[in-house]
């Protein structure tokens, strides 16, 4: 979208119509309108019939090029502004030496219309209203110098009209400039709601299938020495295979509901399917809604990544109103998530959820380990 302290293009061009023959542009851009008044070009040279034969050629030809540049308007709209300008000038004058050759009977001031129509439609606005309130006051100032009556009308149809043609395009224009505003607004909506519909399928799907997997491994060995845990196992993969199942149902429909408590008591099932001993908070903080959730984030990729990369024997979870820590004693990161805190597309997700709420995601990795630290400001 052009910025609009900076837009110099002419308010009623049209970009569409630049590729049609001359004439179809010119009827593209107004000249249907501006036609009709050339015809008061006509007076000056019906009042000069009499006069001597260089007159009344002088009066005709500047009334001809008075016309010319006044519907010429709808065919230079898309010339740079400062060409724009030296036609103005040029119509103005024109008028001046049409005023000169008719001695005095076609007054400059009575054609103020044409210059402040021309200029609401080559002008933008922030210049154009400036032009056509100065051309309005002078020629009212002339007008009443002189004494002329019809001066005043004329000056005052000149700025009733101008700004009827410059408000109602710059009206039009802002309006375009919203619904383009409102288009690209929506365009970012759904962008934004795709990727927050992918980061919580990662959540979701990403614990799940690790659940899976990892259960599936426990039910592989099982098989052979303890048929009925291996049964045990082969329901319980059944139950997290529904309630995936059901987490992608409710995630597309934006009504899934992810909460600490509850993920408290999955990553302890999930830590011991794994062979990790899960050291958990004995009672729960009271948290709000939002806090919980974001919380629940946290606890759920903090656990996949556990169970996935670590190699630990111990995760540990502390939680409070203001922050919940994760920490394993595996074989860490590498110092990649130390550095950037990005590593991979699970952690990127999260970090991006907890700066949306207002929070700092803290990854500390080392050999001995990896501790996770999402903090919230606590609610007053």
């Amino acid at each position: 979208m052009p910025n609009p302290a900076r837009d110099t293009t002419a308010p009623a061009f049209d970009p569409e119509a630049q590729e049609l023959p001359w004439w179809r542009r010119m009827i593209a851009q107004g000249f249907g309108y501006f036609a009709p008044s050339t015809i008061f070009v006509v007076i000056p040279v019906v009042f000069s019939i009499g006069q001597p034969l260089p007159t009344l050629a002088l009066v005709s030809l500047a009334s001809l090029l008075v016309g010319v540049l006044f519907v010429g308007t709808t065919l230079i709209m898309h010339w740079p502004e400062p060409r724009r300008w030296i036609w103005l000038t040029a119509m103005v004058g024109t008028l001046v030496a049409l005023g000169a050759a008719s001695g005095g009977d076609a007054r400059p001031t009575y054609f103020a219309s044409y210059v402040t129509a021309a200029a609401a439609v080559l002008i933008p606005w922030r210049r154009s209203r400036i032009l056509i309130i100065a051309v309005t006051v002078f020629v009212l100032l002339v007008a009443l110098v002189q004494r002329d009556l019809f001066g005043i009308v004329m000056a005052a149809m000149a700025f009733a009209i101008s700004l009827s043609i410059a408000l109602g395009i710059e009206t039009e224009r802002t309006r375009q400039a919203l619904r383009e505003a409102e288009e690209r607004t929506a365009v970012l909506a759904v962008a934004a709601e795709r990727e927050r519909i992918g980061r919580d399928l990662h959540d979701i799907l990403g614990h799940s299938l690790t659940t899976i997997a990892i259960k599936a491994d426990l039910t592989r060995r099982l098989l052979g020495r303890d048929d009925d845990a291996a049964r045990a196992e082969v329901e319980s993969l059944a139950t997290v295979a529904r309630q995936a199942l059901g987490d992608v149902r409710a995630t597309a429909s934006g009504m899934r509901e992810v909460r600490l408590a509850t993920e408290i008591a999955s990553a302890r099932s999930v830590l011991a399917a794994a062979g990790v001993e899960a050291i958990t908070p004995t009672a729960m903080p009271v948290l709000d809604d939002q806090r919980s959730e974001l919380f629940g984030y946290v606890l759920r990729e903090a656990v996949t990544n556990v169970v996935r990369h670590a190699e630990a024997t111990t995760c540990t979870i502390t939680c409070d109103d203001a922050r919940v820590t994760i920490s394993d004693d595996g074989r860490g990161l590498g110092g990649r998530a130390v550095r950037n805190g990005r590593n991979g597309s699970g952690l990127a997700g999260l970090r991006t959820r907890i700066e949306e709420a207002g929070g700092t995601l803290l990854v500390e990795s080392a050999p001995s380990g990896t501790t996770l630290t999402a903090h919230l400001e606590a609610a007053r």
